[in-house]
């Protein structure tokens, strides 16, 4: 299937996008790992997907293609005002979102700043829920370290994602590796990566912006929501999916037993099927 890729302007960064499909809007929205980008993280889930929606695939600021500015004393508002602003340049009022880890929790974000721009969603293993607040799992520590110490290197790379993304390493192919590790050497992102711990003056408020649970609106915000979450995450707690469950007031929750973080990729049959039902697109 082919994808239309172009720049957008948004304000004061350029926002790369693919499109293809047709039906109504979904927006794709992709995590934060090194080297992650729109496209690539929903290989396994784009081909289905636009057989019942038209698809907007952004690489989120600070990966990609996209202008590497981001606001880090808040991260997810600023990139739920990029998605905003992505949408009306685009010309679309409202839309469906899908988030998978970082991208859940733009999408949660915005669906609590203006829940007038969004139709569904679904949140694939969000960030931002609360389950890491006082233990982080040791993948979200390789995650953050990734830039730290002797800075990047494929093997660092090559452990985070087989070790911590999916419960089956075997599917994994160098060509996985090597890609993610290129993109995740832009000197850029290095210099000022998009994902880092906070530290400083602003690192409390910055914790309390990005622990979504804190925010009063999630126990108001009636936007249909499913949550999907891989029993065997070792990124985002699983507990994280029943904690929303319990407060939106339309959401739902579907655990996947013996997957890891990456449901999209590791069992996309269910995870699209799963998708499409909820958005309405189904037969």
């Amino acid at each position: 299937m082919s994808l239309f890729e172009r720049s957008v302007r948004v304000g004061a960064r350029d926002i790369r996008v693919a499109t293809t499909g047709s039906g109504p809007e979904l927006v794709l929205l992709h995590g934060g790992g090194p080297g992650a980008s729109g496209v690539a993280n929903w290989t396994r889930n784009i081909p289905a997907l636009a057989r019942h929606l038209s698809l907007v695939i952004p690489d989120l600021p600070g990966y990609g293609r996209s202008s590497k500015h981001l606001d880090h004393d808040d991260p997810f508002g600023d990139l739920a005002a990029a998605i905003g602003g992505l949408l009306d340049a685009l010309d679309i009022p409202r839309a469906h979102l899908v988030g998978n880890s970082y991208g859940g929790g733009a999408a949660l974000r915005l669906a609590l700043d203006r829940p007038d721009r969004v139709d569904r969603m679904v949140l694939n293993g969000p960030g931002g829920i609360g389950t890491t607040r006082a233990l982080p799992t040791r993948g979200l520590n390789q995650l953050l370290d990734y830039y730290g110490g002797e800075g990047p290197s494929r093997e660092k790379l090559a452990t985070f994602i087989r070790e911590s993304l999916v419960a089956d390493a075997s599917a994994i192919t160098d060509e996985v590796i090597d890609g993610r590790y290129r993109d995740s050497l832009d000197p850029q992102v290095r210099a000022d990566p998009p994902l880092r711990r906070p530290s400083g003056r602003t690192a409390p408020r910055t914790i309390w912006r990005m622990d979504l649970t804190r925010d009063a609106r999630l126990a108001t915000c009636t936007v249909p929501t499913l949550v999907i979450w891989g029993t065997l995450d070792k990124v985002n707690r699983p507990s994280g999916a029943p904690r929303l469950a319990h407060t939106m007031p339309d959401c739902s929750a579907y655990l996947a037993a013996g997957v890891g973080h990456w449901v999209q990729w590791e069992a996309p049959d269910l995870f699209n099927r799963l998708a499409i039902d909820f958005l309405g697109a189904g037969a």
